[in-house]
């Protein structure tokens, strides 16, 4: 009888964990712009009301200057930090009291124009990778802390460091990690992700940027998306393509986007749209990727000059898009596009609306929250195309530049400005 109710707990235990673990999985933030790298989560359960003095500041940590945003696994909270002007350090913090567990530092003497930390690392079941400022990138061992592999994607690959320094967020495909070391002969390479060794690169695609690859499934076809840079005097151009996760061929591409410094990664939508977006006068396009003949075509939806966002990723939410639509050159505040191009509502009005400058913005619980990149104003916003409702505000952080991206993971909301972390409760303000 003791055996049966064992073995009944047991299989009650193993029902539950199968139930649960899905649940857990998506409460992490494992990379860039979150567990699908469209800034969106899949928490439920969140408060549609803040106290006046705003959701419950959990813990606080002090961090060097930067714009590297967090990801989380498992709890655990990675932060590629950059102290001073001589070392990378990856820290590791419980999401529960923001302790640091660990951390794995290395040499990196150098600086460029705003110094400081850029990516958030990527997370999976083992490792933990990276890449810093100067190009260093490490493959971590989670349990034993230490470099199973690690490569420089500027000195390995032939590139000259770029005038704001290397901003590549690792990528994640099968047995694969993607990166673009935006060299003339490996613009984008894949390395395996036990070794490092590298398995193809791509050849040239333009000009050297400050975006990322993404993967996308456009047309039944899992394959990665990156933007390249196009030359100031208007020589060569920048494109936009597709590279097959296979061998790194190039399965299309497209130049009706021009950024001379392109920041955010390409955003996939439903029908196998891509949304691209840019500072620097570039606007914004729509673009729709066709299958046909065995090959890919590329058909233009629209081109605008009234969107175009200079660092942060759009949001698409029931039919939308939500854009921090700033830049050097504007500030529009946040748009709400229609996905023909059309303005439905923007809150930069007036002098004195908000125009959210170039800070972050996130998804979650059909909730967007915006946080202010000047003033350090988080916002939580009800989207609608009817028009901008706002159901909270908070004065959170000072300083200057909060341009890293947030991070959510089990209700906890993940905010840096250029010397603190924050973790706000989301759930239980």
């Amino acid at each position: 009888m003791k055996t049966i109710h064992l073995l009944r707990n047991l299989v009650v235990f193993l029902v539950a964990l199968c139930l649960i673990w899905p649940l857990l999985a998506h409460a992490d933030w494992p990379q860039f712009g979150g567990p699908d790298r469209n800034n969106i989560s899949r928490e439920t359960g969140l408060a549609r009301t803040w106290p006046s003095k705003g959701p419950k500041v959990l813990w606080t940590v002090s961090l060097g200057a930067g714009y590297g945003s967090p990801s989380v696994r498992d709890g655990e909270v990675y932060l590629l930090d950059r102290p001073d002007r001589e070392k990378d350090v990856l820290r590791c913090l419980s999401l529960e009291t923001g302790e640091e567990l660990w951390s794995f530092s290395y040499a990196a003497p150098g600086s460029v124009s705003h110094d400081g930390s850029r990516t958030a690392p990527t997370i999976d079941e083992r490792y933990v990778y990276t890449v810093g400022l100067l190009g260093h990138m490490h493959c971590i061992d989670r349990k034993t802390r230490q470099p199973v592999w690690s490569k420089n994607l500027l000195s390995d690959f032939g590139v000259s460091l770029p005038r704001w320094g290397v901003t590549q967020a690792p990528s994640l495909h099968g047995d694969l990690v993607i990166v673009a070391p935006q060299a003339p002969d490996a613009f984008v390479v894949a390395m395996k992700r036990d070794t490092g060794e590298v398995v193809w690169k791509t050849p040239s695609l333009g000009n050297v940027g400050y975006s990322t690859p993404v993967i996308a499934t456009l047309c039944g076809v899992d394959q990665a998306v990156m933007i390249s840079a196009s030359e100031r005097s208007g020589g060569t151009k920048g494109l936009v393509a597709g590279i097959s996760l296979e061998d790194g061929t190039i399965l299309w591409t497209y130049d009706g986007f021009q950024c001379r410094i392109p920041i955010p990664y390409a955003t996939a939508l439903p029908d196998d749209r891509i949304f691209i977006t840019g500072g620097y006068n570039a606007g914004s396009a729509m673009i729709r990727i066709n299958k046909e003949n065995g090959g890919f075509s590329v058909r233009e939806i629209f081109k605008t000059d009234a969107c175009g966002s200079q660092i942060q990723q759009p949001l698409f939410y029931d039919g939308y898009l939500y854009v921090n639509s700033n830049s050097n050159e504007r500030e529009d505040g946040l748009m709400c596009l229609t996905l023909d191009g059309k303005v439905k509502w923007k809150t930069r009005e007036s002098w004195f609306s908000m125009s959210f400058e170039r800070g972050p913005l996130l998804l979650a619980d059909g909730l967007i929250f915006n946080l202010d990149g000047k003033k350090g104003i988080l916002c939580m916003i009800e989207p609608s195309p009817d028009g901008y409702r706002e159901l909270a505000q908070v004065n959170l952080l000072g300083g200057r530049e909060i341009w890293a991206p947030m991070a959510l993971s089990q209700g906890r909301l993940l905010v840096r400005s250029q010397r603190e972390m924050k973790c706000l409760d989301l759930k239980n303000p």
